[in-house]
């Protein structure tokens, strides 16, 4: 199955709380979009690796994704080097995605910005014919995305381009509270972490409607890039 989009998160929830919105208009429009874990997220306070692996099954259900897959990597251990480098060239082969999203460049946990490199690394290592990999018995043809583009998570990094999700919101909500051990619950009894508060919660809304007020939308998404952006006419741009 060819992917249009492969959306890739350091942790299941990544991809829900940063792109999920951009990520339900495309599945809307009958676009192909699969979504990449690194890792089971083992080592977050609240929950468990298999509380996250039944959770990230609801979200991808509640998006409407053609796939989803964990490559089980080390919880904040992994790192950027051959060995995991040739593991997610195996999926980019696999899938042959158009467009990856990934991971901040730049965030507060370290598995961000090192999931961001890993995977943008490993997107143009994949268009290498020289570098061969195996993958159910059979050789994987060479692939390069078109796109890399790395969504924004807890810093307010300055967005390259935004992405209008008026509409989607909800779904993107709906996503993101598939993670219910993670976020706020007043009758929990498990030890407080940044994300588990209500205001983390609210943040969600009010920074989309932040990025929606920059381009006179309801709700956005913010992407960076690695490159520039090109239109091929000044009236793409709305």
């Amino acid at each position: 199955m060819k992917l249009d989009i492969l959306a890739v998160g350091s942790h299941p929830d990544d991809v829900e709380l940063s792109c999920s919105g951009t990520i339900a208009k495309e599945v809307d429009r009958g676009k192909k979009v699969g979504i990449l874990d690194l890792t089971r997220g083992e080592l977050g306070t609240r929950g468990s690796a298999e509380i996250r692996d039944k959770e990230a099954k609801a979200a991808a259900d509640i998006l409407g994704v053609k796939m989803r897959h964990n490559l089980e990597f080390s919880d904040a251990f992994f790192e950027n080097n051959t060995a995991h480098q040739l593991e997610v060239i195996k999926i980019i082969r696999k899938y042959r995605p158009e467009i990856v999203l990934c991971n901040a460049v730049e965030d507060r946990h370290i598995d961000h910005a090192k999931g961001s490199k890993l995977v943008s690394d490993a997107c143009f290592l994949s268009g290498l014919r020289k570098i061969e990999t195996i993958l159910e018995g059979n050789k994987q043809a060479a692939w390069r995305p078109k796109h890399v583009y790395h969504y924004i998570q807890w810093k307010n990094l300055k967005p390259d381009f935004v992405v209008d999700i008026s509409g989607y919101m909800d779904k993107k909500f709906e996503s993101v509270l598939a993670y219910r051990s993670q976020f706020f619950d007043e009758t929990s009894d498990e030890p407080d972490t940044p994300i588990s508060s209500s205001n983390f919660l609210d943040s969600i809304t009010y920074r989309a409607q932040d990025m929606g007020r920059l381009i006179n939308t309801e709700h956005a998404e913010g992407f960076t890039v690695e490159r520039n952006v090109a239109v091929d006419s000044v009236f793409d741009l709305i």
